[in-house]
């Protein structure tokens, strides 16, 4: 049966309106209390997390309400990453975490997420089974109680001493650019690097509840561009609301997004004899999303891509099932698995320094191998998410672009697991007919789908 409330990433919604609305949130306080509590006692803890929107507190504050009144306890870490909570969750005693955050969308959103005691994300069947609780339990009205949270400040440290303490070597006499998207990280990631002896200059670190992923960020990285270039920094990194990705800049001004990380990344593990699946395959899980760039560039080195649907929950799940240490997406969640359970824009960014140090390399030198594919990404507003495969006037335009493309590119149409919107990706061999053909194909899907 397929979830109503969780998406690709948890609940997400606008904050305030269904399906995070007071008491849809507290009746996920109290379906997590009540699955918590029945499979680890009355004294199982679960820890609490946010990052700076607006909405955030309020959120945590209502979804710990449900939690104990079902007799769980609860632990509050303030401020801090995605991956922070997954980390604490994992290697303290808690039996759940949850983190308040919408990731890389705007203010006004947010969102639920629960890991268990492993660090990973729930299962779906465990989602679902959440779900036909939090129907059952949810409080009819628009009032839902709230508890007053305190921080427990030595939290967020526990996990900077953790990144701090995996990263071999010293950033002494590296300057770095820094854009944690106002959001999770903006006390966190500056701390983090000059504690490794990096200069750091900060960047969209003064969050005020409503400039989250504001035009700053891994999403919007042509102004760390600009002033890597002009201030002549090593590296420029920039990090989502939650900090779960990274995206990072060389010094002459090339992004480098999860594809470049990734493969960079798989040549270090390579050399050190590292990268093997469960059988001693060199392996890299990436998603549908990932380039074909990628993908012959990895090839040459002897590597085996496999791809997932789109979703670092997906990914980790194939690399489990696969036994591989190294995944992620073009969007810069990268997960490193001897290291973490989830994708962390924290760790992403130490790896790619380490491997810096280690070489000598530059960012530039690193990723020259890889040759990317033109691809272009159009998003079309959709009233319903219909299966692409039964709307023929869609599938008459993907079918041109594949014949034209002669194998040597690809077409990807798939639905938002967060948003009401269609994804339609094109990537060929050149600019021109990639563009035209992503244009025609968003035009049919929002004639037949658009809102």
């Amino acid at each position: 049966m397929a979830r109503q409330l969780f998406g690709t990433d948890g609940i997400r919604g606008v904050a305030g309106e269904p399906p995070l609305d007071p008491p849809t949130v507290f009746g996920v306080g109290l379906a997590l209390g009540q699955w918590a509590v029945a499979a680890h006692g009355p004294s199982s803890e679960v820890l609490l997390g946010i990052d700076t929107r607006e909405s955030s507190p309020w959120i945590a504050e209502t979804l710990a309400a449900g939690l104990l009144e079902q007799g769980a306890r609860i632990r509050f870490a303030g401020v801090i990453t995605t991956p922070g909570v997954a980390f604490l969750t994992k290697t303290m005693d808690f039996v759940a975490g949850v983190m308040i955050s919408a990731s890389h969308n705007p203010f006004r959103d947010n969102g639920i997420k629960i890991f268990d005691h492993s660090g990973f994300k729930l299962p779906d069947e465990v989602e679902h089974s959440l779900e036909q609780i939090i129907f059952e339990v949810s409080p009819p009205g628009e009032q839902a109680p709230r508890i007053s949270l305190a921080v427990d400040e030595g939290l967020d440290r526990a996990y900077v001493d953790y990144l701090a303490n995996s990263f071999c070597g010293s950033l002494q006499g590296r300057r770095l650019l820094v854009d944690c998207a106002n959001g999770a990280a903006s006390h966190l990631a500056p701390e983090l690097f000059r504690r490794l002896g990096a200069e750091v200059e900060p960047r969209a670190c003064e969050p005020d509840g409503r400039n989250i992923n504001l035009n700053c960020g891994a999403l919007y990285v042509e102004q760390l561009v600009a002033e890597v270039i002009r201030s002549r920094a090593n590296v420029g990194i920039a990090f989502d609301g939650d900090a779960d990705r990274a995206m990072l800049v060389s010094e002459s001004g090339k992004v480098v997004d999860g594809d470049a990380i990734l493969l960079l990344s798989a040549k270090a593990l390579l050399s050190k004899g590292l990268l093997g699946d469960s059988s001693g395959r060199p392996t890299v899980v990436a998603t549908v999303m990932s380039n074909y760039g990628l993908e012959q560039a990895l090839h040459q080195l002897g590597i085996r891509l496999l791809r997932t649907s789109v979703g670092d929950k997906y990914v980790l799940e194939e690399m489990l099932r696969q036994g591989a240490v190294l995944g992620g997406e073009q969007s810069g969640h990268v997960i490193f698995r001897r290291y973490a359970t989830t994708g962390d824009g924290l760790l992403t960014a130490l790896r790619v320094l380490e491997v810096m140090v280690e070489t000598g390399q530059t960012l530039d030198e690193l990723t020259q191998d890889l040759k990317v594919y033109p691809q272009t990404l159009v998003n079309v507003p959709v009233r319903q998410k219909r299966p692409i495969d039964e709307i023929p006037p869609v599938q008459q335009e993907i079918a041109a672009a594949m014949q034209e493309f002669a194998g040597a590119g690809r077409v990807l149409v798939r639905f938002s697991g967060t948003e009401p919107v269609a994804r339609v990706m094109v990537e060929g061999p050149d600019t021109e007919r990639v563009e035209r053909f992503a244009r025609r194909i968003a035009e049919a899907v929002g004639r037949e789908l658009g809102a």
